[in-house]
């Protein structure tokens, strides 16, 4: 069990206590959840309802019916329980990718080191190969299958990478 980050406390929304979060978590319904919890400054809350509002996630939490309840939150981290996701086999985490093995023409290329955004719909792994870093796009048609089951990553690498 561990803490999973989900997003950030931008501002409140009104006067009832709704806080804005920005968020590109890819499991926004299971984080956000009503009458699940989100760690925010190391404690639990509740949330009671959910929302989407242009590009920002909109949360009311248990107890809290004011902005000034609400105000101690600003500028802070929200997490989620790993454990609370209940993620499918087939749903992994940016952060669940790193170490993957990265497997092209059936040989062992290299390592996942990291997992970024270039763009707000572009995904990119950056993979160690040869004491080299290649940064490969987490689509098709670079991008063939993960092997949840033996932590792999299969693609098709190019000529040039």
């Amino acid at each position: 069990m561990g803490l999973v980050y989900i997003g950030k406390v931008v501002s409140t929304h009104g006067i009832k206590g709704e806080i804005r979060i920005i968020s590109d978590f890819l499991y926004k319904e299971k984080a956000f959840k009503p009458f699940s919890f989100i760690v925010v400054n190391g404690e639990k809350f509740q949330i009671n309802h959910y929302r989407k509002h242009k590009n920002y996630d909109m949360i009311m939490l248990d107890g809290f019916s004011s902005i000034d309840d609400v105000s101690c939150l600003l500028n802070r981290d929200v997490y989620k329980e790993r454990d609370d996701l209940c993620l499918a086999e087939n749903e992994v985490l940016d952060d669940d990718l790193l170490e993957y093995v990265v497997i092209d023409n059936n040989q062992n290329r290299g390592v996942v080191k990291e997992v970024f955004f270039a763009s707000p719909t572009n995904k990119i792994l950056r993979v160690e190969i040869a004491n080299r870093e290649v940064l490969i796009p987490f689509a098709s048609p670079f991008l063939e299958k993960i092997d949840y089951k033996n932590h792999q990553i299969i693609i098709t690498m190019i000529d040039g990478m």
